[in-house]
């Protein structure tokens, strides 16, 4: 397996408020764990939610001692999100910040475990693209109640408004999946500067171009800022 991870500022944006990590071997009890978090919220709290929350995960997981890689997993977002909290209470400036997240570990069996809290996502792309996580929004509720068509939704005027997050207004938790890969497949994890940017069918054409992961990250933080680079850009792509 090859992983890689990137991130870019893009065009508009005067700071980086995204956050990734990698690792191809364990952590804790997972036996290798993959991050992508874009951070919300004013100034730089954006970054320091996104920050905080990936060091402290990570953290918790490394020295987790639950039984199976979901009870880690959920049990460290959840302790995860009240360290959060607790932090920005001696802010006030911190008050309100927040960030996506969404998570990936491969575990026997070519079974990848995925989470995910917001609208940071993760695609399984093989000789089609298909998202597996479901983001936590409000455009996505109303794509899935019938209310626009999944077309409108990267355009519409609400399309930032996330539901769910790691956030200072409550506890949360994620949502687990469960996807059987094959050698030869690649998972894209990615924040919105990138799927917002670059339509699936650009992301699966240039994957089916190009063989090197590094390639690849390469040129869709290009296609995400040559198309606007109207968010940070932020992935993580593994072939398999």
């Amino acid at each position: 397996m090859r992983a890689i991870g990137k991130t870019d500022k893009g065009r508009k944006r005067s700071m980086n408020q995204d956050v990734f990590f990698v690792s191809d071997t364990s952590v804790g009890i997972l036996p290798n764990l993959y991050i992508v978090a874009d951070g919300m919220g004013g100034q730089n709290a954006g970054d320091i939610a996104a920050r905080f929350c990936v060091e402290r995960f990570t953290e918790l997981i490394r020295f987790s001692k639950e039984r199976t890689p979901i009870q880690a997993i959920e049990k460290a977002i959840r302790q995860t999100n009240e360290d959060l909290i607790a932090k920005a209470k001696n802010a006030r400036d911190l008050d309100g910040m927040g960030t996506t997240f969404v998570t990936a570990t491969l575990e026997a069996d070519n079974v990848l475990l995925v989470s995910n809290i917001g609208d940071s996502r993760l695609y399984l792309i093989n000789e089609r693209i298909t998202q597996i996580t479901q983001d936590h929004s409000l455009v996505a509720e109303m794509v899935r109640n019938g209310e626009i068509r999944r077309e409108e939704a990267r355009f519409h005027p609400n399309k930032n408004v996330v539901l769910r997050a790691l956030s200072t207004q409550g506890v949360v938790s994620p949502d687990f999946f469960r996807v059987t890969v094959h050698s030869g497949d690649f998972v894209l994890l990615c924040s919105d500067g990138l799927s917002d940017m670059v339509e699936e069918s650009e992301i699966l054409k240039l994957v089916s171009e190009y063989d090197e992961v590094e390639d690849i990250a390469d040129r869709l933080v290009d296609m995400a800022n040559e198309n606007g680079g109207k968010d940070n850009i932020t992935l993580v792509l593994l072939k398999i």
